[in-house]
């Protein structure tokens, strides 16, 4: 199935919308976790819910990641001042039963992905200078749902340097991912028909 951008304001109603009861790259990493604990199983109820009730999960925001949200347009413009790559926002991408929120793409092939860190975290990523492992799944996520070859993943905190790291694609990590979204699925599926239809059998 092709995937199918929406050109919509991110956290608005349409974009909620949009994404309602699909596994988003953002949180492919629990979907992947191992051992399948209590993440996995609470976000599996969110998105069971958001299906049933036609109604998005509640969000939740503090201060930090509203402080995220504030600096990530300049971070969008330091990046380019940087690299000259001119990003391009949109809402949502749908790729069959997975979808995607990516900060920015980048020309045909390309996508942006920024955080924002703390001057203590952001120091050692630049000491480190490589994709954060944590965002690995996100960033790959990213690459599979647009099917596109090249991910910028940016950290960034004012005053501090901006790191920037070009990710391709992993394909033997994307098949791993595939599988495992595809088992989440095929159980939140079963979940939501076991709701529809709870107390039937009594009834009957």
């Amino acid at each position: 199935m092709p995937f199918e951008i929406f050109e919509c304001e991110q956290n608005s109603d349409a974009w909620f919308d949009c994404r309602r009861g699909l596994p988003t790259a953002s949180k492919f990493a629990t979907v992947m976790a191992k051992g399948e604990g209590k993440v996995r199983s609470e976000y599996m109820r969110k998105l069971a819910g958001e299906i049933l009730t036609e109604e998005p999960a509640e969000s939740f925001s503090n201060g930090h990641t509203e402080r995220g949200h504030e600096m990530e347009e300049a971070a969008r413009r330091e990046y380019h001042f940087i690299t000259g790559n001119r990003p391009m926002q949109v809402g949502f991408i749908r790729n069959g039963n997975k979808g995607a929120s990516p900060d920015s793409l980048i020309g045909a092939d390309g996508g942006l992905e920024i955080k924002t860190a703390l001057p203590h975290i952001q120091i050692d990523r630049l000491e480190r200078d490589r994709l954060p492992p944590e965002h690995v799944a996100q960033v790959q996520g990213n690459l599979w749902v647009s099917e596109r070859y090249w991910w910028d993943f940016c950290s960034y905190w004012p005053k501090l340097p901006m790191l920037t790291v070009r990710v391709y694609r992993d394909e033997e990590y994307i098949k791993t991912m595939s599988s495992e979204i595809d088992r989440f699925n095929d159980e939140l599926a079963a979940m939501v028909e076991r709701i529809r239809h709870y107390g039937m059998k009594d009834a009957a």
